[in-house]
């Protein structure tokens, strides 16, 4: 019964619509109007100590309206650490990323969209996704009315790998005076 749960295992990972192959570049956006909500990501060493990764996104509610602007926002470097937030109060609808063979990493950018003049409130950090280097990480976004707005990711040199902390907000469902960076 162990063979066929890492059969199974196996074959899950391998059916989840994963937007890169090891070591490849990728470029994903969600639909216009939708912002990411999961991100999930399995890890091989043999492949060059990457990840595949998948990507989820659904719609806003209603009361945000329609995004007025998009654009990728910052660029990380790979084998560092980097904390990237939407500029321009925006939340995160799709990501970007190359492979380095050089250091086993990657670049990182966010595909930031920007609702009118609404503001991100009540904002928190996830713990770390995944938990240790090296194992599957998986953030779903966990209730409604959290977007995310950016992450802060560390870079381990030893296990050539990354752990995300994912950064959520609320958004206010007014639209506020200023505009923050």
């Amino acid at each position: 019964s162990l063979l066929a749960t890492v059969a199974a295992q196996s074959h899950d990972h391998h059916d989840m619509g994963w937007v890169n192959g090891y070591r490849q570049g990728f470029n994903f956006q969600c639909p216009h109007g939708e912002v990411l909500v999961a991100v999930r990501s399995y890890y091989s060493e043999q492949d060059g100590s990457d990840r595949l990764w998948s990507f989820e996104c659904q719609p806003t509610p209603e009361g945000l309206g329609e995004p007025s602007d998009c654009w990728w926002d910052d660029i990380s470097r790979a084998g560092m650490e980097w904390t990237s937030s939407c500029t321009r109060n925006g939340l995160v609808a799709g990501v970007q990323s190359k492979y380095f063979e050089s250091v086993l990493d990657r670049e990182w950018q966010f595909y930031c969209c920007y609702y009118k003049r609404r503001c991100p409130y009540s904002c928190m950090k996830t713990s770390d996704v995944p938990e240790n280097y090296r194992e599957e990480g998986e953030l779903v976004v966990p209730s409604y009315g959290y977007f995310i707005r950016g992450a802060q990711t560390t870079f381990s040199g030893v296990l050539r790998d990354r752990q995300w902390k994912y950064i959520l907000c609320r958004m206010t469902d007014f639209d506020c005076e200023f505009e923050n960076a």
